[in-house]
């Protein structure tokens, strides 16, 4: 008897941990703050010098900028390209591209990267850095891989060792506490038309950060959004809000639904993974948002390395542009308002589960080695056929020690059209607000928000 117990026990311990998993050694953690800045990035510059050794980011803003002001000058204004890759030239660099760059590159002549000289911008706030450095001795992860705990508010696995954790540091990324944007989401059809999908408020928090010195659990809503749409008319009043937790095989997302049609608030289990986002016109699915959202479980994720990468970049002329007809061009966002860089990008791999449903068979996600930023994404169908690509684009709110990626766009290399979402040049940029009291976060808000 005492023999079966004693094997029950070491089966039992085998499986919680195998369900446990913490983060890395003392030893292993001495590289931040030396070899490696305190989120994980390289310090160093690369061999040739094109990627620069990192100084601390960009804390200082251009003399242009007028404090507390949201629309946010560009640093870099002045600046020419090093280089321009197109359809011509591109097999040359193709190493160094996402498939889809690559190509779009090929597709149309109109197509071309701009590549500036390259800023490592991102700045964080020394709490949040600091509690990085804890993260990576006292970090578990749950569920192999699928849910943490014991995460302060910070990059949870600064040295990753899965591509879970890459993928955790990404959907914990620090972009501020709470933010409010009018935006615009526009559609650019197969023939070049475009037209817009929606206008509205987005209201996007991180509850996490409220409080740096608390924990995450396994329960905790790591990140919550309420869009409330007012355009064009036959979208506006809608409302949709949802939550997701630090255990989504525990507390699977959250979501609502206002229409005002039927003037109630009603669940809207649907609004996740590969459901298709009619804000896109069939272009992406809600898991595609703001590159990649939501739960990881139905795929195995693979990190496959660092690998340095032409990314968009210190997008600031996208980011604040005021007139949105100019960017939407036929085909592709018009290419003199994408600033491109080289840059070191983590890349992670998720292949679908066996059992598993989702349209994209594969996806590879590139994220940014200073900020965790997915700054693009390759996904691949079930032939194992290019299918969609997505890019975010990065800027420093260098008045707040914030990058953000508030536009993003997916391409539909199958259906030949394309979604830019996020907008806000129009609407005075981006915003940075108090956090919203937890009634404006409860399902009955919706209704007062949505109606016309």
């Amino acid at each position: 008897m005492k023999c079966v117990q004693t094997v029950l026990a070491a089966s039992l311990a085998m499986v919680v941990a195998a369900q446990a998993h913490a983060a890395v050694s003392a030893q292993d953690a001495t590289k931040l703050g030396s070899s490696l800045t305190l989120v994980g990035a390289e310090k160093a510059g690369n061999a040739d010098g094109s990627i620069p050794a990192y100084d601390g980011g960009l804390t200082t803003p251009p003399a242009s900028f007028k404090a507390g002001d949201s629309m946010r000058p560009d640093p870099f204004a002045n600046e020419k390209p090093l280089l321009v890759i197109d359809g011509k030239n591109v097999d040359q660099y193709k190493a160094q591209l996402t498939a889809t760059t690559a190509e779009l590159a090929k597709r149309f002549p109109t197509f071309k990267v701009e590549v500036y000289p390259t800023h490592r911008t991102v700045s964080l706030p020394k709490a949040i850095l600091d509690n990085g450095v804890k993260n990576a001795t006292g970090a578990k992860s749950l569920e192999g891989g699928l849910a943490i705990d014991n995460v302060l508010p910070g990059v949870p696995f600064p040295i990753p060792q899965s591509g879970n954790e890459a993928m955790w540091n990404f959907l914990l990324r620090y972009q501020g506490v709470s933010i409010n944007s009018k935006y615009d989401s526009w559609n650019v059809d197969s023939a070049g038309v475009p037209s817009l999908a929606t206008t509205g408020q987005a209201f996007i928090s991180y509850p996490i950060y409220e409080n740096l010195a608390q924990p995450i659990s396994s329960a905790d809503v790591y990140y919550q959004m309420k869009l409330q749409y007012t355009g064009p008319a036959r979208r506006a009043g809608e409302a949709v809000m949802l939550k997701d937790a630090a255990n989504p095989l525990q507390q699977p997302r959250r979501a609502w639904q206002y229409l005002p049609g039927q003037r109630r608030v009603k669940l809207a289990p649907n609004l996740a993974y590969d459901t298709p986002n009619p804000g896109t016109a069939g272009a992406g699915t809600y898991d595609d948002v703001f590159v990649f959202n939501g739960a990881l479980d139905r795929y195995d994720w693979k990190l496959v390395g660092k690998q340095e990468m032409i990314v968009p970049y210190n997008t600031y002329k996208l980011t604040y542009v005021q007139d949105p007809k100019s960017i939407t061009t036929p085909n592709h966002l018009a290419s003199d308002y994408v600033r491109w860089e080289k840059h070191r990008v983590w890349v992670v791999e998720g292949t679908l589960k066996a059992g598993a449903r989702h349209i994209y068979a594969k996806r590879r996600f590139y994220l940014d080695e200073d900020s965790w930023t997915a700054l693009a994404s390759d996904q691949y169908d079930a032939r194992g056929q290019l299918y969609r690509g997505s890019f975010a684009f990065l800027s420093q709110s260098y008045d707040k020690q914030v990058p953000d990626s508030t536009p993003f766009m997916i391409y539909d290399l199958v259906g030949g059209s394309y979604n830019i979402n996020g907008v806000v040049g129009p609407y005075g940029g981006i915003k940075y607000i108090d956090p919203l009291s937890k009634a404006q976060w409860s399902s009955e808000s919706l209704a007062g928000a949505g109606i016309r």
